[in-house]
């Protein structure tokens, strides 16, 4: 071919006779990748030199490159050219916002993933599971074969998908699959910076969540949580959903108060001369005490409603006297000695041990996981601490037990129906595949949890329903005397709710003890992995084995022999001198080995620690030197109970005497002393009204000399504890 440059003419004709191949479906999507991959190479440099400079190139791209200018030029007028760059353009925004095929209307996230080379979007694919997404798309079940028992030692199930995939390819396919879409975002988003524009919404990529459908495995109603192995319909849409940046995983001090407490003063004074008689309900739990341990330990002082200082008290065993036999569950330990924080007063501590018989057979467990999965759930320390968590406490069980799992987020759906232990590893694949995303509907979890539980019943059993989550109920419960209304009359029937909660920024600890109070449970708050131990290895045996419920204790002080009393903490469960002996009225449960300790302060006749000048009418206790020898009584103590399977209170009751009381505090034991220093420490975090000038020195002081025998080392946490909220207290 000549090296002299082509007319016009010669130009046309050369266009006229190529015969250009239309190329496959295959080769124009391979063509259409590397463009893409070159120009967002190409746009990532500094922009260099001119479309019409002449750069070595092979003979047929110049060919090419002149055909093109001259069409350009001469053939088409402007109003063509627009048209065509447009679409041009038009082509590839298209082609890089709908790089992956259709999804479903709402992508919730779980967690940020770094950027990474990956294969593309075919693989992810979600199903949304609530209102607003008009409900859910099923899933295809796994074929029955799948569906045989494991022998035991073997791992998690695998189950053949298509492609020769297996489910546990499933979680690393979707990481590669969320990585891509995050990479491809990020890429968008510095075009539109270059070009000045201002970075889309959703910026930061999503995290796909996973949604319940129908499935085999666990029966036909189960909701199965996992990746689906084929396409979603072609009827799916396409809806971004923004994710916060990392910063906002962060919990700032305003989101730190949205965490709802009960608004309550601490427990008063009363004058014995006028209100002689206090009734309470015991108080099992530890909720309390493991939310400070975390404010302190993120270096800051918790606020004082989050304080119940008898929560505080009764994290920590004690070792009172043990019944004889389980129709006595316990027998109180009772104790008066010098008050460490005011030498004009004395300490009544009050404390009872819940039998325990190692020989004993535990009944079977009927047990109803309740979970919260809402989008709320995402953080490290919930959902994926939750999964854990209840992990450790299924290890826990007897062949004999069953679990069941519903969760609820837009919308509440069965995960796994009521499973025995023996088919561990199907509890466990379930608890596993679970991902945060959604509203809270919690209303509806709970009534979908107790039909389980009572499809499920074993009068013989523990019927009860575990409800774990941060609190949030933000859809689908519009009264919550209704919700509690429910929880009542299901525990009437035999069925019973604790509730364990989670995280921090929208913790509700209001609802959460106004629930296990109505479910005749515990309330307990998990911050680790320790204290998931603690709760559910650890003390499963108290927490979910009750051997006495509706404990109330009342104590009717002299008047010849104390002026004042106060009740330190139980603010939240006073009751009505009247509730004592009406079995109608609900008050705590005690386990298998629960301790329960009971501190009032007391103030002795005659004594200048009297807060209040006796009534100038008033009548006028005689205090006779036969009244306060040793016989005399400062109060009488009252407790009444309900065995785990009846109807009707028993009650035990004791004078408290002389005989109990000790002449220092050096007399008393380590246990007494060391829960006075807990009760020390409470109060301060309250406020320390009564403390007078017993700081954390005295506090640590007193704390170090009775740690005694500390095997799980929880009292040498609160030491430390102790120092920490001295060094933040201003």
């Amino acid at each position: 071919m000549s090296k002299q440059p082509l007319d016009d003419k010669q130009l046309s004709t050369l266009f006229q006779e190529q015969a250009i191949p239309a190329p496959s479906k295959r080769k124009r999507r391979q063509a259409m990748d590397k463009a893409l991959h070159a120009f967002d190479e190409e746009t990532e440099k500094k922009f260099q030199g001119s479309l019409h400079t002449n750069r070595p190139t092979s003979k047929p791209a110049h060919i090419f490159q002149r055909i093109g200018d001259w069409i350009m030029n001469h053939v088409m007028n402007w109003k063509w050219q627009t048209l065509i760059a447009g679409a041009v353009t038009a082509s590839l925004a298209l082609t890089l916002v709908y790089k992956t095929p259709d999804a479903p209307q709402r992508i919730q996230h779980e967690e940020m993933v770094p950027q990474a080379q990956a294969p593309t979007m075919d693989d992810a694919v979600d199903y949304d599971i609530s209102p607003e997404g008009g409900g859910s798309t099923p899933l295809p079940s796994p074929s029955p074969e799948l569906e045989a028992p494991m022998s035991s030692g073997q791992p998690s199930p695998v189950h053949a998908m298509a492609g020769g995939e297996t489910r546990q390819d499933v979680p690393a396919r979707r990481e590669h699959a969320i990585r891509e879409k995050r990479h491809f975002a990020e890429k968008k988003a510095r075009r539109m910076m270059m070009a000045g524009a201002a970075a889309p919404q959703g910026y930061h990529a999503s995290m796909p969540t996973l949604a319940m459908a129908p499935s085999s495995i666990g029966g036909p109603h189960m909701g199965h949580l996992m990746a689906p192995p084929a396409p979603p319909p072609s009827s799916a849409k396409v809806m971004p959903h923004p994710m916060p940046s990392v910063d906002a995983v962060v919990i700032s001090e305003a989101q730190e108060e949205r965490d709802q407490f009960q608004s309550v003063k601490s427990s008063p004074v009363h004058r014995v001369a006028e209100q002689p008689v206090s009734t309470f309900s015991v108080d099992v739990d530890s909720a309390s005490y493991s939310f400070v341990r975390r404010m302190i330990n993120q270096g800051r002082l918790p606020q004082p409603d989050a304080v119940r200082v008898e929560e505080m008290i009764n994290y920590f065993d004690y070792d009172y006297a043990l019944p004889q036999d389980a129709n006595t569950p316990f027998q109180p330990t009772v104790a008066i000695y010098p008050t460490p924080w005011n030498p004009d007063t004395k300490l009544m501590h009050i404390g009872i041990k819940g039998y325990r018989a190692e020989s004993v057979t535990k009944p079977r467990s009927n047990l109803v996981f309740l979970l919260d999965v809402s989008g709320s759930m995402h953080a490290e320390d919930k959902l994926p601490l939750l999964k854990k968590s209840l992990g450790m406490l299924v290890n826990t069980l007897e062949p004999e037990d069953t679990v069941a799992i519903v969760v609820y987020a837009g919308a509440a759906g069965t995960v796994l129906e009521p499973t025995s232990i023996r088919q561990k590893h199907k509890i466990m694949a379930a608890l596993n595949t679970l991902r945060a995303g959604g509203s809270t509907a919690g209303g509806q979890g709970i009534e979908l949890a107790y039909s389980l539980a009572q499809s499920n019943f074993d009068q013989a059993a523990v019927n009860r329903v575990i409800l774990a989550t941060d609190g949030d109920f933000n859809v689908g419960v519009s009264n919550i005397s209704a919700l509690k209304g429910l929880i009542a009359r299901k525990r009437e029937s035999g069925v019973f709710l604790s509730v364990l909660g989670f995280g921090r920024g929208n913790y509700n600890d209001h609802l959460m003890q106004q629930l296990a109070q109505n479910g005749n449970g515990i309330a307990a708050y998990i911050d680790s992995l320790n204290e998931a131990r603690k709760v559910l290895v650890q003390e499963a045996s108290a927490n979910l084995f009750p051997i006495a419920k509706d404990v109330k204790i009342q104590v009717e002080f002299n008047p010849k022999r104390v002026s004042e009393y106060r009740l330190i903490g139980y603010e939240t469960r006073h009751l009505a001198r009247e509730d004592f002996n009406n079995d109608k009225v609900d008050a705590g449960d005690i386990g298998a080995g629960h301790t329960v300790t009971a501190l009032y302060e007391i103030v002795p006749v005659g004594s200048p620690a009297q807060h209040s000048d006796p009534l100038r009418y008033g009548k006028k206790p005689s205090v006779e030197r036969g009244e306060i020898n040793k016989g005399g009584e400062f109060a009488y103590l009252k407790l009444r109970y309900k065995l785990p399977g009846g109807t009707s209170s028993r009650l035990i009751s004791q004078p408290i005497t002389d005989d109990h009381q000790l002449a220092t505090i050096d007399n008393s034991s380590t246990d007494q002393r060391f829960a006075a220093a807990v009760a020390a420490f409470g109060q301060s975090l309250k406020g320390g009204k009564y403390l007078n000038k017993f700081g954390y020195n005295e506090m640590i002081k007193l704390a170090l000399e009775a740690k005694g025998q500390d095997r799980f080392g929880y009292r040498a946490e609160l030491i430390n504890l102790m120092r920490l909220a001295q060094t933040l207290a201003p």
